[in-house]
């Protein structure tokens, strides 16, 4: 099935998804956004028009995906170094499922080190080819990321066991700087996102070098009884008013900052203010706050989140999300009563919606349902469908998981 509003940059279909201590990041300024005063005096205009519309926009810091890598943690050694695999581009989660059978048959453990520039870009292009390396990459990346071997590929692939028979634990590294919500307005929602794409591969080799590229969040909450959660969004939201959606939104880097002892204001929010298991830890952890406050659930009663992978919509240039599977010990009909009465974020949305889990994994185009879904929606249920992380599998590997206690320790 494919959808032209969204695509799949990443699925952990063959560990049915990954858990927190499974997830990394790496921090760095050369990860942010560049730009030149005349970009920023756009962006400036555009924020000031919105802004004069929607008074309550809020111009938060955001986490921005650069690039990630995922591979066995195991066979990351001098060595033995990980294997590779040049793979195309895959625009949904069907296709990814097929080649990631396919690639099985070849290898058993496989590195991931993908670039979102190329992702994107053939995504839009709508050609099912590899992309080769690009030839002048910036040496500080190649430094910092020299432990892993390039390749072109969104598909994972399962690590092979150890001598104790012990399955080797898979290791997504994502490679993140700064933005903030008012240049993502200024960029990736801007009527010349084509010509800033243009700008960004002559002047940069990155057609998204100009782009703010927030890492949203979203989460596809199953209640006790197999319902999965959809709700409304209201008129009032920025993005996909009236559409049915995932509860989500950002992780937050002034929490993190403010986990850390930092007490700073957003536009003071640097890098080096934070430690990169903290953001792993707000990363997991702010998909379940936005189900708290959008659709009232205590975090008591939500499992441990599953990262099932990260979802590109199209419709905002390609802006990516982490999409997560997050179980609740609570009935649908428990679940309806408590958003009825109202969360911290009950404004943003309408009305709650159960879908059964089966009905969710045949979810196609052909489905009336389909196009009441905004671009998250989809995208997470592309990789609901492929990533599987509630198999009679999945469940087996986290039936120790422990609920998300209402204060998390970083």
């Amino acid at each position: 099935m494919t959808d032209s509003e969204v695509s799949v940059l990443l699925h952990c279909a063959a560990w049915r998804g990954l858990l927190q201590s499974q997830v990394q990041v790496e921090l760095s300024e050369r990860f942010n956004r560049q730009t030149d005063p005349s970009l920023e005096h756009q962006i400036e205009e555009v924020w000031t028009e919105r802004v004069s519309k929607e008074p309550w926009l809020f111009n938060g810091s955001k986490f921005r995906l650069h690039s990630f890598c995922l591979t066995s943690s195991s066979s990351v050694s001098p060595k033995h170094p990980p294997c590779t695999h040049h793979m195309p581009l895959l625009d949904c989660a069907e296709q990814q499922e097929g080649e990631l059978k396919h690639s099985r048959q070849k290898m058993e453990n496989l590195c991931i080190n993908d670039s979102l520039h190329d992702s994107v870009q053939s995504s839009l292009d709508k050609r099912n080819r590899p992309v080769n390396p690009r030839e002048n990459e910036d040496s500080a990346l190649s430094q910092a990321s020299s432990i892993y071997s390039e390749s072109k590929s969104v598909a994972a692939e399962r690590p092979s066991k150890n001598r104790g028979d012990q399955e080797a634990a898979p290791l997504l590294t994502l490679r993140l700087g700064l933005t903030r919500y008012k240049d993502y307005l200024g960029t990736n929602w801007s009527c010349r996102v084509a010509e800033l794409r243009q700008r960004g591969e002559e002047q940069f080799g990155d057609p998204l070098a100009l782009l703010a590229q927030p890492l949203g969040v979203g989460g596809v909450l199953c209640t006790d009884d197999g319902q999965v959660v959809l709700i409304r969004r209201s008129q009032r939201v920025a993005e996909a008013g009236g559409l049915l959606d995932i509860p989500g939104g950002h992780p937050e880097p002034k929490v993190v900052c403010e986990r850390l002892g930092r007490l700073v204001c957003e536009e003071q929010i640097s890098v080096d203010m934070m430690q990169q298991r903290p953001v792993v830890s707000e990363l997991f952890s702010s998909v379940c706050a936005e189900i708290r406050d959008e659709v009232n659930i205590p975090l008591s009663s939500l499992g441990e989140p599953v990262l099932m992978g990260v979802a590109l919509n199209h419709t905002s240039a390609g802006r990516p999300s982490a999409e997560f599977y997050v179980s609740c010990s609570l009935t649908s009909d428990e679940v309806r009563t408590l958003y009825w009465k109202g969360g911290a974020e009950a404004s943003e949305s309408t009305e709650i919606i159960f879908l059964g889990k089966v009905e969710v994994l045949q979810l196609d185009r052909s489905s009336p349902l389909w196009s009441e879904l905004c671009p998250s929606a989809k995208g997470a249920v592309l990789l609901y469908q492929t990533v599987k992380p509630d198999s009679e599998r999945g469940r087996s590997r986290r039936r120790d998981a422990q609920p998300i206690a209402e204060n998390t320790s970083t």
